[in-house]
Formats: C-alpha cells, sequence, structure tokens
C-alpha cells in the first residue's frame, strides 16, 4: 500500500460514518417514539425502539 492509503486507513473513516450513522437513527427513533401519542405505543413501536436501542449499546460495547 501507499503511503496516502495507510493514512486514510489509520484515520478510520469507515468507522466515525457508522457511528454517525448509529447516533442519527438512534436519536431519530427516540424522537419519534416520544413524540407518540399514548394510544399509538403499541409493543411493536416498543419493540422497534428497544431494537435500535440494544443495537446502539452493543455498537458501543464494541467500541474500543
Amino acid at each position: 500500500m501507499t503511503i496516502a492509503m495507510e493514512r486514510i486507513l489509520a484515520w478510520k473513516l469507515m468507522l466515525r460514518v457508522m457511528m454517525a450513522v448509529m447516533c442519527y437513527a438512534y436519536l431519530d427513533v427516540l424522537n419519534w417514539f416520544m413524540t407518540l401519542p399514548p394510544e399509538a405505543m403499541t409493543s411493536q413501536a416498543t419493540a422497534l425502539t428497544a431494537t435500535v436501542t440494544g443495537a446502539f449499546a452493543v455498537w458501543l460495547g464494541h467500541e474500543k
């Protein structure tokens, strides 16, 4: 590999982009869930929120 390619890989851009995407998805789902009226907070909506929260927690758990 060239020196320029090694520098680009050292920045770990893909990991940083994925972290930004996960943060956006997590915050977007939380915002959506909190704006639901009480009668629309079904078990499916709760399961989606819990799944996204779990995925975010797993992602953070793998970061070193």
